[in-house]
């Protein structure tokens, strides 16, 4: 299968070595070049692309706008193929930032990454799959949880959304990053199974990806940074239904 990339960055030497790394590869195929947001949005329309690779900062319509217009429900006219966004960015985080995740990227990616990043996170989000940038998630979770925690966040995540203790336990191991091949091993079920969790997840919660789900699992304290060492004791602990293993502010059940 072939992955339908359309690039949309203001500097046109930016654009051309990013057309120039993604063309070197066998399935990946750029289908149209934007300088700007709005120019990406009606390009989005026509070409149908799989993935956008879109810079944050652009004269005119930014990419945070253009973000949330080509994420948003029915763009793609096929809900079963959403076009899916990667941002990308000079800084590690900021409000751009964090406001292109709510708007609905799927990733986030420095532009001063190394070419086979850039190759791996293309391929990630076409197939489904968040992509954050190490020092851009590391910066996002310093930074979430810096912040005050919203009045009543903690019931909606968990009480008025109605998780199951499995619909958690995979919300948890998303968090820490894990694919859903690694997330069906370590609870011993089948990838599936982890897929169908996961739709759930993020339906109950009003998320649109993995990424938003990790940024909220954060933002919650359904997870701490910090103790993703002990993952393994973690996943065992979710396997036998010792939720209380789970670094946790505070309870979900």
């Amino acid at each position: 299968m072939t992955i339908r990339v359309l690039l949309a960055d203001d500097q046109q030497l930016v654009r051309s070595g990013i057309a120039m790394l993604l063309s070197a590869e066998p399935d990946i195929e750029i289908v149209a070049e934007c300088a700007d947001g709005a120019a990406a949005v009606a390009e989005a329309r026509v070409t149908a692309p799989d993935v956008v690779l879109m810079d944050v900062r652009m004269p005119g319509t930014d990419g945070v706008t253009a973000t949330r217009e080509i994420t948003s429900d029915g763009f793609s006219g096929d809900p079963d193929r959403p076009v899916r966004v990667v941002m990308l960015t000079t800084y590690h985080v900021d409000e751009a930032v964090h406001a292109a995740l709510r708007a609905g990227a799927s990733g986030f990616l420095l532009k001063d990454s190394a070419p086979a990043e850039l190759v791996l996170a293309v391929r990630a989000v076409a197939a489904g799959e968040a992509w954050l940038d190490p020092a851009v998630a590391r910066a996002m979770i310093d930074d979430f949880t810096a912040r005050p925690y919203p009045a009543g966040l903690f019931a909606v995540t968990a009480g008025q959304a109605g998780l199951t203790g499995r619909e958690r336990d995979v919300l948890v191991l998303v968090a820490y990053g894990l694919s859903n091949a690694e997330i069906a091993t370590r609870l011993l079920i089948g990838e599936a199974t982890v897929k169908t969790h996961l739709g759930r997840v993020l339906m109950k919660l009003g998320l649109r990806d993995r990424s938003q789900a990790v940024a909220l699992a954060y933002q919650s304290g359904l997870v701490i940074p910090g103790t993703a060492a002990g993952l393994d004791q973690v996943a065992g602990a979710l396997r036998h239904g010792r939720d209380a293993a789970v670094p946790a502010r505070q309870s979900f059940d």
